[in-house]
């Protein structure tokens, strides 16, 4: 099931948390009134931004941030969040903004005298200490009383690293993602066991390639993806199996093997676990000529 939850950390300060953690696609809509700045962090799957009545589209991939900024029109929040997949949005205005930089903030484009009144979009990868951060502010487990001071605080040290990517973060984050290198290790992992779908490594041997202890790199993964690596990886090869599906170039048989089950059967069963169908049904549901 998808949802949404809106923080609200100052009158144009908003910072909101998208989870979808089931089969279908999720569908947020916000009003966002002009001369908000948005900043929106993919930090598992997918999601696509639908602009001008669906005429235009942008997608937030994994370990990607996006900035949006137009002074000149309204950028309501429309938001197609696919299967397994979270999404950080923070929306701020430009006055709040402002006051948070010195006159020296030159570097930083949309800020330029040239460009106050431009319309402007940024993509760029979200950064290990990003990440540190964007995993706390999803795996909060404060008391509820300090809450709204948390997100504040995380709020601010978010827009701090994305404008400032040598900051480190500081000694008191997550003792398994204490530092960026660690981070990096995990991401590693996770592109290891994709790139090795059909017979990926054990733990032991992925905790060695990457070079963390195995406590680490089960506590670490399931921090920055929300889930075991065994649990992620079914995720993964069940969608990557749905597509495959989709493209109507392989039956039944084909796709399990090329996502690494021996067996018909085996499969069958894995995907009625995730899809509660089976791939057969799937098939003839998108096509009832199949």
């Amino acid at each position: 099931m998808g949802s949404q939850e809106v923080i609200k950390i100052e009158n144009d300060f908003i910072l909101i948390r998208f989870q979808n953690d089931g089969a279908e696609n999720y569908f947020a809509k916000k009003h966002v009134n002009q001369g908000l700045i948005q900043f929106h962090f993919g930090i598992k799957g997918k999601a696509k931004f639908i602009f001008n009545d669906g005429n235009y589209a942008l997608i937030l991939k994994e370990e990607k941030a996006l900035l949006f900024y137009n002074p000149q029109t309204e950028l309501p929040l429309n938001l197609e969040i696919a299967p397994n997949s979270w999404v950080i949005s923070v929306l701020i205005s430009i006055q709040k903004f402002h006051s948070l930089f010195s006159n020296e903030a030159n570097h930083i484009p949309f800020l330029s005298t040239e460009n106050k009144d431009r319309k402007y979009y940024n993509e760029t990868d979200i950064s290990p200490s990003m990440a540190i951060v964007l995993s706390q502010l999803f795996h909060y487990n404060l008391n509820p009383s300090i809450k709204n001071l948390y997100y504040k605080g995380k709020g601010y040290e978010l827009l701090s690293l994305y404008f400032n990517r040598s900051e480190d973060p500081n000694a008191e984050q997550c003792p398994f993602l204490i530092d960026e290198e660690n981070v990096l290790k995990i991401r590693k992992a996770k592109e290891i066991i994709i790139a090795n779908m059909a017979e990926p490594p054990g733990l032991e041997e992925l905790s060695e390639q990457v070079g963390l202890s195995l406590k680490k790199l089960k506590i670490g993964f399931k921090q920055i993806y929300g889930d075991t690596v065994y649990g992620f990886l079914f995720d993964y090869k069940m969608d990557f199996a749905r597509q495959l599906l989709d493209s109507g170039s392989y039956n039944v048989n084909e796709v399990g093997l090329k996502i690494g089950y021996s067996t018909g059967s085996h499969f069958i069963a894995a995907f009625k676990k995730k899809f509660a169908t089976t791939p057969k049904k799937y098939l003839m549901s998108i096509n009832p000529n199949t």
